[in-house]
């Protein structure tokens, strides 16, 4: 049986622009849905003049907008807003990241656009969301990531609060709002309407601080910075080998005696300071340099295998080059190449959702070139003959 994507013969209009949205767009394509990304004339979106460029292509771009069609269309013109109309009509969702009342302001809010298509799931990411005193402040990834929290638990002690090395700002706010599109998407099975789905950066910043919210709400303690390790599990950090530093991950006092006998120290097991879980995490200041100094003696690689042979979880902290050519991360296809008509071959990330009835790989097409499917898509979507797009160019719709 031919295998194959869970969310074809679904339309997503794709109004966003740099990371977010598109990160969320590209998600929905890469499981089937046909995404139409609806451009600037001209212009397009901002982050096609973000680099790194391979010629006069952004690979920034490039990652982001796989699987997906590029349609110019201008929206300040009457023209260009009638043919938008027309394509809500026959869409699904409509994805957009402006900020709250953009759209509105065009005449094209939720309100409206649902009263034409009573089906159409409108999915909106913005910053701080569509209510609430913040609803019209601009919003960036370090903004958010700031205000919600998360840097002021990212770093070390002594150092300043760290902005996190991935953009999660955007990303968690990208993958909430393919959650919530997918389940306005199972609702509407039942009740044959659509509904605004309102995903906030800073509010997925505040859903993703686990157990800080909880540690603060028992003990009355605000989470601060604590570097590598686990604020309740011990050892649960990085630590130097010979060579390098890698991270083991002992989750309870089972694991930690079978630790102690694999590294000969018998007198750690015996010792109270670090026994139970909880004396460890109490006494870390003095159960770091023990086990620097244990680990000190070999490289990293002797140390993952005497370590996964005992059943103790391990691994390296591997730099990016080294993600790219590992062979558990090669063997389950999270590294595809998509081949740019004018930028040629390029790698990038590919799905981490794998299905039984789905293809293994995803990528399908490369990110389009800017307006490159206008034509066919306006001839397919609305059965427009070539006169009649070509009439939209000269009154500038398109």
């Amino acid at each position: 049986m031919t295998k194959t994507f869970p969310l074809e013969g679904l339309t997503v209009l794709d109004l966003s622009r740099v990371l977010a949205g598109p990160y969320c767009g590209m998600a929905l394509a890469d499981l089937g849905a046909q995404v139409v990304k609806i451009e600037v004339p001209g212009v397009g979106d901002d982050s096609r003049a973000f680099g790194p460029f391979v010629g006069q292509e952004s690979a920034y771009f490039m990652s982001l907008n796989r699987n997906k069609e590029s349609v110019t269309l201008n929206l300040k013109s009457d023209e260009g807003r009638g043919v938008f109309l027309r394509l809500v009509e026959q869409a699904d969702i409509l994805l957009g990241n402006f900020r709250p009342g953009t759209m509105d302001k065009l005449g094209l809010g939720y309100e409206i656009l649902s009263k034409s298509n009573k089906r159409l799931i409108y999915a909106a990411i913005s910053g701080f969301g569509n209510t609430g005193p913040y609803r019209l402040k601009a919003a960036y990834d370090v903004v958010v990531q700031g205000m919600g929290g998360i840097m002021s638990i990212t770093g070390f002690p002594d150092g300043l609060p760290t902005r996190v090395g991935a953009s999660i700002g955007d990303i968690t706010a990208a993958l909430f709002g393919a959650i919530g599109i997918l389940a306005a998407l199972h609702k509407r099975e039942t009740t044959g309407h659509g509904q605004m789905v309102d995903v906030a950066m800073l509010d997925c910043q505040v859903a993703i601080l686990e157990n800080a919210i909880a540690r603060f709400e028992v003990t009355g303690q605000v989470p601060e910075r604590l570097g590598n390790r686990h604020p309740s599990i011990t050892p649960f950090s990085a630590v130097p080998a010979s060579d390098g530093h890698m991270i083991i991950a002992i989750r309870n006092d089972n694991l930690w005696q079978q630790f102690c006998s694999l590294v000969g120290r018998h007198d750690l097991a015996a010792d109270r300071r670090f026994a139970p879980n909880k004396a460890r995490t109490d006494n870390w200041a003095s159960l770091e340099p023990i086990l620097a100094e244990i680990f000190g003696c070999k490289p990293i690689s002797e140390w993952i295998a005497a370590l996964e042979s005992a059943g103790v979880p391990c691994g390296p902290i591997n730099t990016v080059d080294k993600v790219l050519q590992d062979p558990q991360i090669v063997a389950r296809n999270m590294i595809e190449e998509s081949v740019h008509p004018v930028a040629g071959p390029i790698r990038m990330a590919g799905s981490p959702i794998k299905m039984s009835d789905a293809p293994d790989l995803v990528v399908r097409q490369p990110a389009p070139m800017l307006g490159q499917h206008t034509e066919e898509v306006l001839s397919r979507l609305l059965a427009l003959s070539m006169d009649e797009i070509q009439g939209l160019r000269g009154k500038g719709a398109l």
